[in-house]
């Protein structure tokens, strides 16, 4: 296979309810969308999924822009390949920037599946036909307010729910949604905000039976990390903490963690996500499949990561709905009592919808013959 062309579109696309975090509010995402395309006329599409700002990771759009034309699109432009791995070997020495390499990389994965007639999934060794999906939760500025979108997910079918937490918005809101839905799979994430002195207030979350307390501390501090995990029952999920298959050894060794958060986007790309599920299965640690607000493109490649016999727990793969009221893909992923169905047409399995993409685009670059 021989890539001849390859595109970029940044996509803005406004979300029909603001996400808070604790680091920042969203309204709107732009995400970067990969087009490759082979001789033979085939495309592949990918999806940048980064943050605006550098909060969650320190990428942003504008830093994605950059690496993705620059160095990536360059690095496999009219090289022969025959796996998806080759491709990312041709950008071996660009450090970090792993969202920028995620868009690329999945665009390499969905091109090599449509040249091969098979589903993504499929591309990937997933036995999976159907995933089930849970639904994450931002800090909302009431906990009535929380409630009434708790409410909404659970009557939609979902059977997890995933809160986000800060300091002064955790045992409460907690509590609380603990208090109205007592059998419900119910987990925080924190997003790195607590520090070493707030270990005291973490094992309070110990009595609410959360299936786990996602990325308390920052991604750097696998000690802390640890410290906790030996003071409570309730599984620590690392998230931010592992961006390579190197970061899950050490986090292994410290036994800093119980269960983990596999995101494409954050990893580097669907090929090292999946050797990051097979190290993680084989030391017998439950995954799931975490999300970043993708739109349709991205959120397809993940659910074919969760068809991947590792994935034991709900993963982020909820309906196109609950963030968009129109997505890039047509039809929208679709979640029917908590499950998606795992595509089961060639590549992505959805149509990708480039009127959509054209009326949304905020910036476009081109490599290749029609090069501008």
């Amino acid at each position: 296979m021989k890539i001849v062309a390859a595109r970029l579109h940044r996509v803005r696309m406004p979300l029909v309810h603001e996400f808070q975090t604790s680091s920042h509010r969203k309204a709107f995402l732009d995400h970067i969308l990969v087009e490759l395309e082979d001789a033979s006329g085939a495309i592949g599409w990918g999806e940048i999924a980064s943050s605006s700002d550098p909060y969650y990771a320190p990428e942003t759009v504008e830093s994605c822009w950059h690496i993705a034309s620059h160095y990536l699109l360059p690095a496999v432009l009219n090289h022969s390949w025959t796996h998806p791995a080759d491709l990312a070997r041709r950008w071996s020495k660009v450090r970090g920037n792993n969202f920028a390499k995620a868009g690329v990389d999945t665009a390499a994965w969905v091109l090599y599946a449509e040249a091969n007639s098979m589903p993504l999934a499929t591309a990937l060794g997933g036995k999976r036909t159907e995933v089930v999906a849970g639904v994450s939760l931002g800090i909302e500025p009431t906990i009535d307010d929380l409630l009434a979108q708790v409410q909404l997910q659970v009557e939609a079918g979902y059977p997890r729910v995933k809160l986000k937490i800060a300091p002064g918005w955790d045992i409460e809101p907690v509590r609380a949604v603990r208090t109205a839905y007592p059998d419900l799979d119910l987990h925080v994430d924190a997003n790195g905000i607590y520090t070493a002195g707030d270990l005291k207030l973490l094992q309070e979350l110990d009595e609410f039976r959360l299936t786990m307390i996602e990325q308390p501390f920052a991604p750097r501090d696998l000690l802390t990390h640890a410290e906790l995990q030996r003071t409570i029952e309730t599984p620590v999920c690392l998230d931010e903490s592992i961006e390579t298959v190197d970061d899950l050894e050490t986090a292994l060794a410290l036994e800093a963690l119980r269960v983990l958060n596999i995101k494409v986007s954050r990893m580097g790309g669907l090929t090292p996500a999946r050797e990051a599920h097979d190290r993680a299965r084989d030391e017998g640690i439950p995954v799931w499949c975490g999300g970043m607000h993708e739109f349709g493109i991205g959120r397809l490649a993940n659910v074919a990561l969760s068809s991947l016999g590792g994935f034991t727990l709900p993963s982020d793969v909820s309906a196109s709905e609950k963030y968009y009221a129109r997505d890039v893909v047509e039809p929208a992923v679709v979640a029917v009592e908590g499950v998606v169905q795992v595509p089961a047409a060639t590549g992505l399995g959805h149509a990708v919808d480039r009127a959509l993409i054209e009326a949304n685009t905020v910036a476009q670059l081109s490599l290749g013959p029609e090069q501008e």
